[in-house]
């Protein structure tokens, strides 16, 4: 799996505490990677970490990403073949709350990650993850490119746009692809929609309260249900970045640049949506509408293009969203017997990788080779 470039590396995971980044770190494990992880504590309980600790070759560094001298350290002592950075300021509504916060961490953790690199000369792969929010938001029928404007009403995306502004800045500065051979370092972003999985246990994100309403006997309360958003399992887009970084490793500059992740332009579904096929999957229970009127602004549309990463990577989803939603709900109903038995949650997520591998063989995509 992708041309084997991550057996016997080193691979540094920012954020392995929070739920894709512990799937990626799982997922790395699998693919023979001794990976180092660096992040604040859980931000939940339970949550997917304790069961990445199952996980031989994980190393745990429990540090914030806003202290560039621990940063550096973690890189000096680990010295990573890639960097895999996911450690940010997660939610839109609880950015609205602490936005300074949600600017320090996504914009200054950022840099203070690429200035260890560039201040230590460490030679790299770094794939910075970002959001579908970056874009500026003209609730288009059609997905956002690559070569979009970026911004954001919100102050979540206002500051995932302005990292992307920090991290091609970084680039062009200091880590141009025509130089590679003197600095070494290959730098990509990428950008993602709305992920289910089983192992998020998020407040107001629509999967965990459906999972929490429903194991309880109670309604759903959705909010936005005509809101679009391009709903993916998170094994979709980590598939992605695992494959850009594998392209990076072994072709470089053609690769350093911003990519799209998402589902193909025929798989458009509304929060409702997402809302009748959890329940219908559950197989008991409902939801109704709640909404308020200080709530704060959403966007009420929201959609990917994905023709770069088809053409240029080869790469295109493996599953449906009838499938991801199946999947993730037949996850959660496993866990919900027993959830104190992390080895089973690990066990879990192991089989849901090796099934989506097996579906990505079947298909033919480049990076089962």
């Amino acid at each position: 799996m992708f041309a084997g470039r991550f057996t016997g590396k080193t691979v540094l995971v920012t954020g392995h505490t929070g739920f894709k980044g512990a799937w990626l770190a799982i997922w790395l494990e699998q693919l023979g990677a001794r990976v180092v992880g660096y992040s604040l504590p859980p931000p939940t309980t339970p949550n997917l970490f304790e069961a990445c600790r199952l996980a031989a070759r994980l190393e745990h560094i429990e540090a914030d990403i806003r202290d560039t001298d621990r940063v550096a350290q973690a890189i000096n002592g680990s010295k990573p073949d890639f960097i895999f950075h996911l450690a940010a300021y997660p939610l839109v509504r609880e950015a609205y709350e602490n936005p300074l916060a949600a600017y320090d961490t996504n914009v200054m953790g950022t840099l203070s990650l690429l200035d260890a690199v560039r201040r230590n000369a460490h030679p790299c792969v770094i794939v910075v993850v970002s959001t579908d929010k970056c874009y500026e938001n003209k609730e288009w029928a059609y997905g956002y490119r690559e070569s979009d404007r970026l911004g954001g009403h919100d102050p979540y995306s206002a500051s995932k746009a302005a990292m992307e502004i920090a991290v091609a800045s970084y680039r062009l500065a200091y880590f141009p692809p025509t130089r590679a051979g003197e600095h070494g370092v290959y730098l990509a972003t990428v950008r993602a929609g709305n992920v289910i999985g089983g192992g998020d246990w998020a407040r107001d994100r629509l999967m965990p309260d459906a999972v929490r309403a429903l194991s309880r006997g109670e309604t759903l309360k959705v909010r936005n249900p005509t809101s679009v958003r391009p709903w993916q399992h998170v094994l979709e887009p980590l598939s992605g970045y695992l494959w850009l970084a594998a392209k990076l490793a072994a072709e470089g500059g053609p690769y350093a640049s911003a990519w799209n992740f998402g589902p193909l332009a025929t798989e458009v579904y509304t929060v409702a949506d997402l809302a009748d096929a959890i329940v219908r999957a559950w197989g008991t229970g409902g939801w109704q509408p709640f909404e308020t009127t200080d709530a704060p602004h959403e966007a009420g549309r929201l959609m990917l293009s994905i023709d770069k990463a088809r053409v240029d990577l080869g790469w295109q989803p493996v599953w449906n969203f009838h499938t991801a939603v199946e999947r993730t709900v037949g996850w959660y109903r496993a866990f919900c017997v027993d959830t104190a038995d992390y080895r089973k949650i690990y066990q879990a997520c192991a089989a849901d990788i090796k099934a989506y591998e097996g579906a990505a063989s079947r298909t033919g995509l480049a990076w089962t080779s």
